[in-house]
């Protein structure tokens, strides 16, 4: 062996003695540490971020792949993989998968599954009637979160009573509209019944005190009940009437929607007041021509009487 030889030899022995061969890392242009073996270390990136096993996780992006360069570094220096990892785990695009159950297209409630999310709907469905057309289903949502404060997560039994809640709230909302359109007098909608009591004379009725047809609903109930506009409108007229009503009270409700209220012992509104829905008008009497203490309730379209029946005190 010439001297070159030997020396070369002694000068590596002395390099692998004092130093030893790494990866220095870099991310996004900055350097962030070193590792001993960088195909060991891209098999962690992939086991560890890329294909983790995480509950929800559908992805996991690495926006900057890191960069390597073999170094000769003093034996001091300790290598940080675990350091490195956390680094690029901070920076990857992670993207998680959740379940909405969705009433009329809006999201409700959040479980982790779609099986969850069937179960609950499968729920509902089996509790509530079978009828009852309701629109819901299932949405996922996609997020970089996944803290269940966040996005709003529910155990199965919390899902269920917030979608049970829900469709109470439309089932009230249907049957509010059903009652709507039922009550409905060329778009004017009854919202109340002007007095609560037992029905003694129906329209058409003929009665005994006269020899035509009875032109409203008499509604018995004890003198001084609380008499209620069934809905808003102007009063036109409110005094007593010489044509047999006694004190009578009449509402404007537009459209050519009238409501007449007859027979009050007492009067609360006057002519060219404005009152809405459920305002106390009057009170039960038996004035006029009448045979005891009720209400006698009319509805007018156009000046033209109609059976009230057909829209309150089914």
């Amino acid at each position: 062996m010439s001297i070159f030889s030997l020396g070369l030899f002694i000068l590596i022995c002395i390099l692998f003695i004092k130093y030893k061969p790494v990866y220095k890392v870099a991310l996004n242009n900055e350097d962030v540490g070193y590792v001993g073996d960088k195909q060991e270390f891209e098999e962690k990136i992939k086991n560890e971020i890329e294909n983790k096993d995480e509950e929800n996780l559908i992805s996991a992006t690495i926006k900057e792949k890191p960069r390597y360069e073999l170094k000769l570094v003093d034996k001091s220096i300790n290598t940080n993989e675990q350091e490195i990892l956390a680094k690029i785990d901070e920076q990857a695009e992670i993207t998680y998968v959740y379940y909405a159950i969705t009433l009329d297209g809006e999201n409700k409630t959040c479980v982790k599954s779609i099986e969850e999310a069937e179960n609950v709907i499968a729920q509902i469905k089996e509790e509530y009637n079978a009828d009852l057309e309701l629109d819901i289903g299932v949405n996922e949502i996609y997020t970089n979160s996944n803290d269940e404060q966040t996005i709003k997560l529910a155990s199965l039994d919390l899902a269920k009573q917030n979608l049970q809640e829900n469709v109470d709230d439309k089932i009230e909302e249907i049957e509010l509209e059903k009652k709507k359109k039922a009550s409905t007098v060329n778009d004017i909608y009854l919202e109340v019944t002007p007095v609560s009591g037992v029905i003694t004379s129906r329209y058409g009725a003929r009665e005994s005190i006269r020899d035509h047809a009875h032109g409203g609903l008499d509604i018995g109930a004890p003198a001084g009940t609380p008499i209620k506009a069934t809905a808003g409108g102007t009063v036109t007229y409110a005094q007593y009437n010489s044509g047999g009503y006694g004190n009578l009270v009449v509402i404007d409700h537009g459209n050519g929607v009238k409501t007449y209220y007859g027979h009050c012992s007492k009067l609360y509104v006057s002519k060219g007041e404005k009152v809405i829905a459920g305002e106390v008008i009057g009170a039960v009497g038996s004035t006029g021509f009448s045979t005891g203490n009720h209400l006698h309730f009319e509805i007018r379209i156009n000046d033209t009487r109609v059976n009230p029946q057909k829209y309150l005190y089914k």
